[in-house]
């Protein structure tokens, strides 16, 4: 049975800790990157964005386009998120001088494409006679496919539907080049199929469902596409190896796909939108690709903290087991796709797992994205930072201490916004007779069934859940899977339903009272053996958050730390630490230091007690060592 994950966003309103992130993306974080993409921002690196499409306007009038185009080659695609970003929180927060500058960024978008439908500007600004002759690095394909979500999100949440029209015909443009004109090929870097499931089911144009499913069909199926493409032309953007099929995804029909390879954003992209053609068309074998892929992710390369791509090199998938915690790359975006596949999957079947995955990313990877205050962003995201070595050493010179303003690759501060300002879509879904209740959030929504839900919990610190729900069916709760315990209780009486594939499912016909009380107990975290730097070592979680020990609060040195797992970890409550935190404390042994490099005496080593904070808020006192793993003891 399929669900529908894709709630409207005007129907979802949300409080406590997800609605404070909500209101700090829309008083900061929106104004900031507003800033940043018309190089407004003191101290920001220059982004041009904004100035790009004015160019590109002039160009197609035959005006001077002055500075011309500046930045990455998909610079377009910033743009876009922000729009996104914007028209979620203009829903939840309505701000009249906040809706003016989309509009008028909009008009300014509507006003660079061209007469046949095509939209990018650094072909529009640069080099016209060149589109669609390098499907590999210029990333046309991309940015349409981001643009193709923005509109979308401006006609869901408000109504708004200048880009989805501009975004209808730049459609209409593709398929001419791909369907009718028969061109060949598939986008270097996917993002467009997911935008045209979703630009299909909201439009209903079934050019964008036919161009989907020729994207995802095509790939894999000719292996020398881009070397005959790279043959043909004489430019390049970065000089990608056009034989390097893994890191492209193209190196067997989707179909057929076994092992998730290459550049880990686009490969969740593109298992995204594999995921939901699967579940739009009813494809089986689509979708056992998928969970084939989805499993090869999460039980083999994926980190504790959500984060996925452990290699700094094409920002990749590398091998099995091989996630080192001090070189990890593990991309915002990449934790940001992967809630998006895990979405999709949850539109094909009602797993608890998916969600479980989905909650991991989230609240540790994708919040450790972002400075508490809204304006630094990390695009890595490691598990060990180490001053004087991390972002020094050549080795580990893209694991930063401290979270940049900006980048010139700045795909991933815009994607935490938007996804941030659209939590609902991803913590609700429904059925024609069941809600369903996939992550924790303190809110209100209504579903398109008929039925309503509130909910009140002070999650991700607090484990009790509330909700009151309205209307006539099933409202189905996702138990995670790292609660060992949960009591459930319906109009105040107790139940003993069981979960099944990871929910209880509890009839709610006339409306009902339902309180879920999950396991609020701190644990520790053992990696298996078979990854290489983890043997020996512990990590400590409590609910959905996963910890880290920072020199900050362990007299500097997390270095000569050693868990004592056989000890009592205890946590306490401090509400001006880092935004309002629960602290853990574990017992721990420490060992002296010494000034030989090495020495047969064995160190001493004295009892302490180690501190841990939610990785999600390190960095945020500045400089200093962290740690997620500890070697253990006992």
């Amino acid at each position: 049975m399929r669900i529908q994950n894709q709630i409207k966003q005007g129907d979802y309103r949300s409080d406590g800790f997800i609605g404070r992130y909500q209101r700090l993306v829309s008083s900061t974080v929106i104004p900031y990157q507003y800033a940043v993409l018309n190089d407004n921002a003191e101290g920001a690196e220059k982004s041009h964005v904004v100035q790009n499409f004015i160019n590109a306007g002039k160009a197609l009038r035959g005006e001077d386009t002055g500075d011309g185009f500046y930045g990455m080659v998909f610079q377009d695609s910033d743009a876009a998120k922000w729009i996104e970003a914007a028209a979620y929180s203009l829903k939840n927060f309505p701000d009249p001088a906040l809706e003016k500058q989309l509009d008028d960024l909009i008009d300014i978008i509507a006003d660079a494409q061209d007469e046949d439908g095509y939209l990018d500007t650094y072909f529009t600004v640069k080099d016209k006679e060149k589109r669609w002759t390098n499907l590999l690095e210029a990333h046309e394909l991309y940015c349409a496919g981001h643009m193709a979500e923005a509109a979308c999100a401006c006609y869901e949440a408000l109504g708004k539907r200048k880009l989805l029209d501009v975004m209808l015909k730049n459609t209409a443009h593709i398929y001419k080049v791909f369907i009718k004109e028969n061109h060949g090929g598939f986008p270097g870097h996917p993002e467009i199929e997911l935008a045209l499931m979703k630009m299909y089911r909201l439009s209903g144009d079934r050019k964008c469902l036919e161009l989907a499913e020729y994207f995802i069909n095509s790939r894999g199926c000719d292996t020398d596409f881009y070397k005959r493409e790279c043959e043909a032309r004489k430019w390049q953007v970065w000089g990608n190896d056009a034989g390097n099929a893994d890191y492209q995804q193209s190196g067997v029909p989707l179909r057929k796909a076994e092992n998730a390879v290459g550049h880990a954003v686009r490969a969740v992209y593109l298992y995204t939108g594999m995921a939901d053609l699967a579940a739009e068309t009813g494809d089986s074998e689509l979708y056992e690709a998928c969970k084939r892929l989805w499993n090869s992710i999460t039980r083999r390369q994926m980190y504790i903290t959500g984060g996925i791509g452990s290699t700094v090199h094409g920002e990749a998938f590398s091998v099995n087991y091989d996630l080192p915690p001090d070189t990890a790359y593990a991309e915002t975006c990449a934790s940001i796709g992967l809630m998006f596949f895990a979405s999709r999957m949850l539109e094909n079947e009602v797993k608890g797992e998916y969600a479980d995955v989905m909650e991991q990313a989230f609240y540790n990877t994708v919040l450790a994205g972002m400075q508490l205050d809204g304006k630094r962003f990390f695009y890595v995201n490691p598990l060990e930072v180490i001053p004087g070595i991390s972002g020094v050493s050549p080795t580990h010179r893209h694991d930063l201490t401290q979270r940049p303003r900006w980048y010139a690759c700045a795909c991933c501060p815009p994607n935490a916004a938007r996804l941030i300002s659209s939590f609902g879509k991803y913590a609700y879904g429904e059925s024609e007779d069941t809600v369903y209740c996939h992550l924790f959030a303190s809110g209100h929504v209504s579903f398109g069934n008929g039925m309503e839900l509130s909910c009140e919990t002070d999650y991700p610190y607090s484990f009790t859940v509330k909700y009151n729900v309205k209307g006539n069916g099933s409202v189905a709760i996702r138990i995670p899977a790292w609660s060992r315990k949960y009591s459930l209780s319906v109009n105040g009486v107790s139940s003993d339903l069981k979960p099944c594939s990871g929910y209880v499912y509890i009839p709610a016909n006339g409306g009902c009272e339902i309180t879920l009380t999950l396991d609020d107990t701190p644990r520790f975290v053992y990696a298996s053996p078979a990854i290489p730097r983890l043997t020996g070592f512990a990590a400590v979680c409590r609910g959905p958050l996963v910890y880290c020990f920072e020199g900050a609060d362990n007299d500097g040195d997390v270095l000569s730390l050693t868990l004592d797992t056989s000890g009592v970890i205890s946590v306490s409550e401090e509400p001006d630490t880092l935004g309002g935190i629960v602290k853990i404390s574990v017992p721990a042994l420490r060992t002296a230091k010494t000034d030989a490099l090495y020495t047969s005496r064995r160190p001493d080593q004295t009892d302490c007690t180690a501190y841990a904070v939610p990785y999600y808020t390190w960095g945020n006192r500045g400089e200093n060592q962290m740690r997620v793993w500890l070697p253990f003891t006992k």
